[in-house]
């Protein structure tokens, strides 16, 4: 006698298989999550086909009516894809700025043609590294552009001989770019990286703090350890008051990529990445520049992340809230705003303070 197909194994099988998936959906936040993983997956791009990152960007001009202009597209017309990526000539700021005749002061963009869906804020820490910030604003800005952002680019430069103090610098960049505008993201940018990929976006993830620079060639493209939040990274100002910045007390080290990470998980959050199909930067050679500029990030291989119980007992009060600079002059160039800080030194190690 045959059974019926409520009966039948298989069909029930199936029932449980579907109640499983069902519920697994409804845990993620929806079908939307679970789509946009399959959206997430590596798509075949093939690095070995690059174009030139000024590819189509004639194609933005100016609307003859800034009143009745649309909104952006949702995605940008002229994505290519993987871009070419070099440093064999040393762009000169005369030609960056006719290759971007619609920057402002400041470093200011807005879409001539459409208006800009998200506002971000690139802020980018520096200390006598005028190679590596020609190479880089040669690219970021027809990057940026490509992506239909309302954008300004921020250089904070430390002053004097002290030891460089990235995490700082990053505060009070955050500080004095939240003065301009009320930014929708907040992108932390190393000097020395160069997206490869138009289509890997800046903009901010809507509930956690997003890793961008997932695939460096440094590094073979790959992670050096899963919690590692170096080079590039996205926040909202809210996800940055929420983990109170950046600590301040990282000289010469770069141990405050892997303390802000654990400052995300003790806020409650967590870190969401970029694709390493589409987080690829190269890093400017450092050892193909020669003179007097300083190397404060060098990018051996990185260490380990210190211990949560060494953040937990600090990232409350060492942050957005304890920064203390002076500010030295803040100058709006053509293709970025500079602002040049005193950040003050380094504590002396124990073993000094002793013998003093």
């Amino acid at each position: 006698m045959s059974l019926s197909r409520v009966e039948n194994p298989c069909f029930l099988l199936f029932l449980a298989v579907f109640q499983a998936i069902f519920i697994l959906i409804l845990y993620r936040g929806g079908a939307s999550s679970v789509f946009r993983g399959f959206l997430d997956a590596p798509q075949p791009w093939d690095y070995s086909k690059t174009q030139d990152v000024y590819t189509n960007l004639s194609l933005f001009t100016r609307a003859p009516n800034e009143e009745t202009m649309p909104y952006c597209t949702a995605q940008s017309p002229i994505f290519v894809g993987p871009l070419t990526i070099t440093f064999n000539a040393f762009p000169s700021e005369r030609m960056i700025i006719k290759k971007n005749p619609f920057v402002r002061f400041g470093g200011c963009y807005s879409p001539p043609h459409c208006l800009a869906r998200y506002k971000s804020a690139i802020i980018v820490p520096h200390k006598n590294q005028e190679k590596h910030l020609r190479h880089l604003l040669y690219y970021l800005h027809p990057f940026l552009q490509r992506q239909q952002l309302h954008y300004s680019i921020y250089l904070i430069h430390q002053a004097g001989n002290a030891t460089f103090n990235r995490a700082k610098l990053l505060n009070v960049g955050v500080r004095e770019a939240m003065k301009d505008e009320d930014w929708d993201c907040l992108l932390l940018h190393d000097v020395g990286l160069i997206p490869e990929n138009d289509y890997n976006l800046y903009v901010c993830d809507d509930y956690y703090p997003k890793h961008i620079a997932s695939a460096i060639d440094k590094f073979q493209y790959s992670l050096p350890y899963w919690s590692f939040f170096g080079g590039v990274s996205a926040l909202t100002p809210e996800h940055y008051m929420k983990i109170n910045g950046f600590p301040n007390t990282y000289w010469g080290s770069r141990g405050e990529d892997d303390d802000i990470a654990a400052r995300i998980q003790l806020a409650g959050m967590k870190i969401v990445r970029t694709p390493i199909h589409l987080g690829r930067y190269k890093m400017v050679d450092l050892e193909q520049h020669t003179g007097s500029e300083e190397h404060p990030r060098r990018y051996s291989p990185p260490c380990r992340p210190a211990p949560l119980h060494t953040t937990r007992k600090t990232w409350k009060d060492d942050g957005m809230n304890s920064v203390e600079f002076k500010l030295l002059s803040r100058k709006k160039h053509l293709l970025y705003t500079n602002i040049t800080v005193d950040i003050g030194n380094a504590p002396l190690p124990p073993e000094k303070k002793n013998r003093e």
